[in-house]
């Protein structure tokens, strides 16, 4: 093992430098740059007092927390269920369910927000409630993932010799299991809350005018009033506000962890004990509501009808309705940003996280570095690349590469993430045999920890392609006019017109791009696990 770590030590610092150049100067230009202009732009004592005394500033912040704390309970509460059913039991179907409550989490959020527009009734439209359903519906996945990971590793002698005791169901979810189970529960109730906190398309499409959050009064300043500044001290507060959240929790997270011992099998189990049943039940509330908006999709005021699939060009042709969509455009810049976003990411991440893995002592750094759009948000990425190229020598604002690179620069975080995890389960003795086998440092680099990137990288791939095309924030704040737009915008843009066949036509749309999603979620899951075997 230490022969395996020495033959990483042993590769040249400047090798080590020229793997860091390019995700460094990504994290610099594109991330910390943005993010410093957004904090520069905020030091003026005019602009922090204008920006406090906006009328109703203190009612959207209202309601921004209280819905983003309602949205998280009421997600840990359903999501614990099935992140129970799926991580404690083998039963038929059990890849299905888990499908059915992971692919939500991939949907762009203007198609989550179709689904419910098409699914509630339109008294329900432009509510809290409706807001809350949809945030409900895009995390429990976080939940399943999070706590059905720490379910995996509950001893079930442990429980087994609380009931021995005398201990009923309760007493023991209260004294054993609540215990073990309570960093893992905050931790997803931190990532739920911030999702929640700081979404945009959702809150836009759902809320509705009468219950703007934080994220949609920053893009309604910086887009509709011209006022960048104001735009720029709400995302820095938001900032501040969830880098104490995630700060607290962590520190709660330290202080509750608990050491485990013990077997932690899944147990097996058939249709007779109901098991499965409530897992089925639990896939078809999922899959409820784009089913609906496939159907609602076909079916107007007036009956059945295809206009919202044909009529696409019929609507321009009527002249300036804001109807009219290029279809054939919208799906050709979707793809071409999400290739172009995905290339740029698969090479950063890739990059960035051999660095850190290589790193002995500054790593800590570029990881920190690229986990900051994890804290803040699509939306103030975007504003911060608005305001950052806006001038020359970097005048980037109509440069259509811009928009991938602001995809790339949300979906690398999660990249870092997977490909790290994977090279620090990459066992030690192979690096050992390499060098054994008279193989140089990088060659055992390349031949070991390469290799072991095989796999993740399909999965990193698939994610980064289904983050840009659905990314709808930064997308907003960075879209010119007259550019094409893609189809989460082009989805926005008819959801927010009056009249039967826009609705219609953002039901087609919706479903094209879940469909897109969806597949390239199953495809990328499937290809990552028939990839190459580390060798």
């Amino acid at each position: 093992m230490d022969r395996g770590r020495a033959a990483l030590n042993a590769i040249s610092p400047w090798r080590r430098t020229a793997l860091a150049a390019v995700p460094v100067a990504a994290l610099v230009v594109f991330t910390v740059w943005p993010v410093l202009t957004l904090a520069t732009a905020v030091i003026d004592g005019r602009t922090v007092g204008d920006t406090l005394r906006i009328p109703g500033l203190a009612r959207v912040l209202w309601f921004t927390t209280w819905q983003a704390a309602a949205s998280t309970a009421l997600t840990m509460v359903v999501g614990v269920v099935p992140a129970y059913l799926l991580h404690r039991f083998e039963f038929r179907w059990r890849t299905a369910l888990r499908a059915a409550l992971i692919v939500p989490f991939f949907l762009p959020t203007v198609v989550v927000a179709a689904a419910f527009l098409a699914l509630l009734p339109s008294g329900l439209h432009d509510s809290p409630a409706a807001l809350i359903a949809a945030h409900v519906f895009l995390n429990v996945a976080v939940v399943v993932q999070i706590v059905g990971a720490m379910w995996e590793v509950v001893p079930g002698d442990l429980t087994a010799a609380a009931r021995t005791l005398g201990a009923g169901p309760l007493a023991v979810a209260r004294t054993v299991v609540l215990p073990v189970m309570r960093p893992a529960l905050v931790s997803a109730a931190t990532v739920v809350f911030a999702f929640c906190f700081t979404s945009f398309g959702a809150a836009k499409l759902l809320g509705g005018a009468a219950h703007p959050t934080l994220e949609v009064e920053i893009v309604r300043r910086a887009t509709q009033l011209g006022d960048v500044d104001g735009a720029a001290f709400l995302s820095i507060a938001q900032l501040v506000l969830l880098g104490v959240t995630i700060a607290t929790s962590s520190w709660v997270q330290r202080r509750t962890r608990v050491a485990l011992h013990g077997d932690a099998r899944p147990r097996r189990t058939t249709w007779r004990n109901g098991v499965p049943r409530a897992g089925a039940a639990v896939a078809g509330l999922f899959v409820l509501p784009l089913a609906v908006m496939a159907g609602r999709s076909l079916h107007g005021r007036s009956g059945w009808t295809w206009g919202g699939w044909t009529r696409f060009s019929d609507t321009g042709r009527r002249g300036g309705l804001g109807t009219a969509v290029d279809v054939g455009g919208a799906v050709r810049v979707s793809l071409l940003y999400a290739a172009t976003a995905t290339l740029i990411t698969c090479v950063v991440a890739t990059l960035a996280a051999l660095s850190i893995h290589l790193a002995r002592r500054w790593g800590w750094l570029l990881d920190a570095g690229l986990a900051i759009p994890l804290a803040t948000s699509a939306v103030t990425v975007g504003l911060g690349m608005l305001i950052t190229f806006d001038v020359a020598p970097v005048d980037w604002r109509a440069a259509p590469w811009l928009i991938p690179v602001g995809h790339a620069m949300i979906a690398t975080p999660f990249a870092v993430r997977s490909l790290l995890g994977a090279l620090r389960a990459t066992p030690e003795d192979q690096r050992a045999a390499a060098a054994t086998l008279g193989s140089s440092p990088m060659r055992a680099l390349w031949e070991v920890d390469g290799r072991a990137l095989r796999r993740p990288l399909i999965g990193v791939a698939g994610v980064a392609a289904t983050i840009s095309l659905g990314e709808f924030g930064a997308t907003t704040v960075l879209t010119r006019s007259g550019r094409t737009e893609t189809l989460p915008i082009a989805i926005g843009r008819l959801l927010g017109r009056a009249g039967d066949l826009p609705r219609l036509q953002s039901f087609a749309l919706s479903t094209i791009l879940a469909v897109i999603c969806a597949t390239i979620v199953m495809v990328s899951s499937v290809l990552a696990r028939r990839g190459p075997e580390a060798r």
